[in-house]
């Protein structure tokens, strides 16, 4: 009942990905062949005279317009069968993944990685990962992807950033100096208990600063341990992130800056007035 309940409020609480796809699968029916007649054709008779009905055949289910689970939990798989129709949201495919942009990104930088293996894609994460071979595939392409977020990241903010200055400065390009490890300000890792149907992977920077953090599960899915690291993997049987109870209490957590630790309670408002201050020095260290 608790496993339930939680795969159904994180649905909620996500914003769609997509639209579903529309139309795909179904056939138009032609008419049957008209009986063969001697008589002459009336061309005004035929042109008045009633339609005959094509034949019906049962129409696939319609979700209501309100059934946001159904078209969230869903809607990861048609970037892996179709990666080319969604042109420059998905920025890699490879034999084993396709690496996209989170349409509702949780920060400056947010990736997905979705593995194209149709033998684990459906599977949760403790079960998919307990595949050692699958587990190092993904946790290569992870960090691979990752360096792409960090390369991003500093495209986006280096500029305001102090130990980067030398760096952008230098004018001897092959000896500049390392800059910034934009790479340790990346995070790789799963929710505790996924949304989405299809296995997917979060390349996220740390600064949760994005107008799309709306309420307390958006960032306690990103803040507490019910963000699972993917180098943590496989869990443990007894480790306490397996709990749907422990899972849950971290989502209802009171809201703690994840720079500066500042606990704000229940006050929403609060925490994203100080993580655009967050930010804005994050950004210049």
């Amino acid at each position: 009942m608790y496993k339930c309940r939680i795969m159904a409020e994180q649905a909620e609480d996500r914003e769609d990905l997509t639209d579903p796809p529309t139309g795909a699968g179904l056939l138009e029916h032609e008419n049957e062949a008209a009986p063969a007649s001697s008589k002459p054709k009336n061309a005004f008779a035929e042109l008045m005279a009633p339609k005959r009905k094509a034949p019906t055949s049962p129409q696939p289910e319609k979700r209501s317009k309100n059934d946001k689970s159904g078209r969230w939990r869903g809607a990861l798989v048609q970037y892996i069968n179709n990666p080319s129709s969604f042109g420059t949201q998905v920025l890699r495919v490879t034999p084993n993944t396709v690496l996209i942009k989170d349409s509702f990104p949780k920060a400056t930088v947010h990736l997905l990685l979705l593995p194209r293996s149709e033998k684990h894609y459906l599977l949760r994460p403790n079960e998919a990962f307990a595949d050692p071979a699958f587990l190092a595939i993904l946790q290569e392409e992870a960090a691979s992807a990752a360096k792409l977020a960090a390369a991003e990241l500093e495209r986006l903010i280096g500029s305001s950033s102090a130990s980067n200055k030398p760096r952008l400065e230098a004018t001897d390009y092959a000896n500049q100096p390392p800059g910034r490890d934009y790479l340790k300000e990346i995070k790789i890792g799963m929710h505790a208990h996924p949304s989405m149907d299809h296995l997917h992977i979060h390349i996220i920077s740390k600064d949760m600063h994005s107008q799309k953090v709306k309420h307390k599960k958006h960032y306690n899915s990103f803040t507490t341990e019910f963000f699972i690291p993917l180098a943590d993997y496989p869990l443990a049987e007894d480790d306490i992130r397996r709990d749907i109870g422990f899972q849950n209490g971290n989502l209802s957590r009171d809201f703690k800056c994840w720079r500066c630790g500042r606990d704000f309670g229940n006050k929403f408002t609060q925490l994203k007035k100080h993580l655009e201050d967050e930010f804005e020095e994050w950004k210049m260290e």
